[in-house]
């Protein structure tokens, strides 16, 4: 009878050990997760603070950019009496 009773303490007790064993596993298996999201964003943060930094150092350009040329009174005048109101 206690050999019985002394088996079952021992298997709940490997149980518990499993389990325990288990959640510290999943446990240190989130805190890789953790740490390894962490320095993929710090890389990511690192990258666009030197986009930035570019950014700022390089200047404005109107490369690409579409430069709006304003008309003059003079130019106004001369398309009003040729009729043409609607080139730009």
């Amino acid at each position: 009878m206690e050999e019985e009773i002394t088996e079952t303490n021992n298997e709940e007790t490997e149980e518990i050990k499993s389990e325990a064993n288990t959640l510290v596993d999943d446990a240190n298996l989130a805190a890789k997760r953790l740490e390894d999201a962490n320095k993929d964003k710090k890389d990511l943060l690192d990258r666009e603070e030197q986009m930035i930094a570019k950014k700022a150092l390089g200047g404005n350009t109107e490369a690409g950019q579409s430069i709006v040329k304003e008309e003059s009174d003079k130019e106004y005048a001369m398309k009003a009496i040729a009729g043409n109101f609607n080139d730009k």
